[in-house]
């Protein structure tokens, strides 16, 4: 019987496991050195905030596996054979494939700063790490201060995290406003003052130096590579983006580059081996994408595409068009389509923002053929499907712009702000 092997439980080597199984009858073995059981990564943060239990996390029961007849293995790889089919794992176990599924995610980056590897310097990725939060911020008596370094959505969960146990949040940010690499200056702005009120002391261009050491090898404060100032703290959140886990596969036959390179078809170089996920580097971005999606949903697609192929009907990924959520503490994030922080040739953005601060829109749009390209929405909840339907039936923007009631997808009796948008879309158009 034909063994399939994947290395990884998250969300992408999961989703290829049960269908498989939905599909064949093989042999299906889940290696893991994290945790015994898949957990849903995203919902870590709220286990730190009392919000539900761990065993909250794991979509499925423990039976569920044995019942399904997916092995589980607990081990760390670190070393691929790919002419014996063979992996090696840290102990001196092997095991043998037929097939190999790559799903080994992500790690969060460390650029060599003096006291990286202190006690209480930790990443948010992993269970471990809100183990290790756990353990050196338990509450504000423990952890009197905490340093967050980096400012992207990892580093935003942390910061509110902590925020829910009354730990004070230094937030050092290299650039000059929060995220302004992906979000437009007016969106990134509003999140500047909305953490601020959140009494976060957040400091933009700012980068780290050093984390500096207590006698016992534990953090004791940061210094500041701008100004020499010191910042006592207990624990240090390095959130300053991920790369893929692959460091294992370095020197195997297997093409690497900042990830595992794959086609279309999510196949490397190397016969009957495949990368899925966050470790997985495509040749060329997919309809713009990167090349590399660090993202839940484009790893869950990744792994029902790959099981197909596995399991004899070979088939291309296609994401379909850029989609993306998140959280900036109590404001909801969606995006959907294409909008960039500055608008690139033939393309604007209309921007609107509502007088309390804590909602606005951007939607882009091509200025020739008026084509609707995109749209950032805050503290409003937008529907998918509307949006995917209207990038594919390429409306132009007035279209979605007079017809974003159909879109909303806040609760009744929430105050709906769409005739003030389309007042000062066409407020915008008459002045232009």
């Amino acid at each position: 019987m034909e063994h399939i092997v994947i290395i990884g439980n998250g969300i992408s080597g999961v989703t290829a496991a049960r269908h498989i199984r939905k599909l064949s009858d093989k042999k299906i073995t889940i290696v893991s050195a994290e945790t015994e059981y898949f957990f849903s990564r995203t919902a870590l943060m709220y286990v730190y905030m009392g919000h539900m239990k761990f065993e909250h996390t794991q979509p499925y029961e423990n039976w569920f596996w044995k019942k399904n007849n997916i092995n589980l293995k607990q081990g760390l790889v670190n070393q691929i054979d790919t002419e014996q089919k063979t992996l090696h794992f840290k102990g001196g176990e092997s095991l043998n494939y037929d097939k190999l599924i790559i799903a080994t995610g992500s790690k969060p980056n460390k650029f060599g700063w003096p006291g990286q590897d202190l006690d209480g310097v930790m990443g948010m990725y992993h269970k471990q790490d809100l183990e290790n939060l756990e353990k050196h911020a338990p509450n504000n008596s423990i952890c009197k201060r905490a340093v967050i370094v980096g400012g992207g959505l990892i580093g935003i969960e942390l910061a509110e995290m902590l925020n829910s146990r009354d730990i004070p949040v230094t937030f050092l940010v290299r650039e000059d406003s929060f995220w302004n690499g992906v979000l437009p200056q007016g969106e990134s702005e509003m999140i500047n003052r909305h953490i601020k009120n959140h009494h976060i002391d957040l400091r933009l261009s700012t980068n780290l130096k050093e984390i500096k050491s207590d006698e016992n090898g534990k953090v004791k404060s940061i210094i500041i590579e701008e100004t020499g100032e010191e910042i006592e703290c207990n624990v240090v959140g390095l959130t300053a983006g991920v790369t893929p886990n692959i460091d294992f596969i370095k020197d195997s036959n297997i093409k690497t580059a900042k990830g595992v390179k794959v086609n279309r078809f999510l196949e490397t170089n190397i016969l009957d081996v495949y990368a899925i996920g966050d470790c997985a580097e495509q040749h060329e971005g997919i309809n713009g994408r990167r090349t590399i999606e660090a993202v839940w949903y484009t790893g869950r697609m990744m792994g029902e595409t790959v099981a197909q192929t596995i399991c004899g009907n070979r088939l291309a990924y296609n994401p379909g068009h850029w989609f993306n959520s998140a959280k900036f503490l109590d404001i909801e994030y969606q995006t959907y389509g294409w909008v960039f922080s500055k608008p690139r040739e033939d393309e604007a953005h209309f921007h609107w923002k509502h007088e309390d601060d804590t909602k606005c829109i951007t939607v882009c749009y091509n200025t020739i053929t008026n084509e609707f390209l995109g749209i950032n929405t805050f503290g409003m909840r937008m529907r998918h499907e509307v949006f995917d339907k209207w990038l594919t039936e390429k409306r132009d923007v007035e279209y979605v712009i007079n017809h974003l009631p159909e879109a909303n997808f806040d609760p009744e009796f929430y105050t709906k702000y769409e005739a003030e948008i389309l007042s000062a879309f066409n407020k915008k158009l008459q002045t232009v």
